[in-house]
C-alpha cells in the first residue's frame, strides 16, 4: 500500500512552470489520503483562482501519483479555503525564492 509520504515525494517533483519551487514546498498541497483500495485523494489549492496552470498542474500530479506502485487512481480536489498565501511556503521554498520572514511582513 502506498503511503502519504510516498505520494508527497512524487508531488515534490511537480512544479508550477512560473515558480521554481515544487507544489509541496509552495504550500499548495493541503491534504493527502490513501484509502483501503489504494486510491489517493489530494486536497490542494492554487496561488490564484485565475492560475493559468489550473488544468496542467493536476494532470501532472495524477500522472506522477498513478505511477506509484499499487496506486489504483487519484482524485484531486481544488479548494479555496483556506486561501493560499506566501505564509504557506516552506522554509526550503523560501530559500529558493530568496524570501525571508521580514520580507513577507512588509
Amino acid at each position: 500500500m502506498p503511503t502519504p509520504e510516498e505520494v508527497y515525494t512524487e508531488l515534490r517533483q511537480v512544479f508550477d512552470p512560473e515558480i521554481p519551487v515544487n507544489i509541496v514546498d509552495l504550500g499548495l498541497i493541503y491534504d493527502v489520503k490513501v484509502n483501503e483500495d489504494n486510491r489517493v485523494h489530494i486536497d490542494m489549492t492554487l496561488t490564484s483562482q485565475s492560475c493559468p496552470e489550473a488544468r496542467t498542474i493536476p494532470e501532472v500530479m495524477k500522472r506522477r501519483v498513478c505511477g506509484l506502485r499499487e496506486v489504483t487512481g487519484c482524485d484531486i480536489e481544488i479548494v479555496w479555503e483556506p486561501a493560499w498565501g506566501p505564509h504557506l511556503i516552506s522554509e526550503e521554498g523560501r530559500k529558493v525564492l530568496g524570501i525571508d520572514e521580514e520580507q513577507e511582513e512588509e
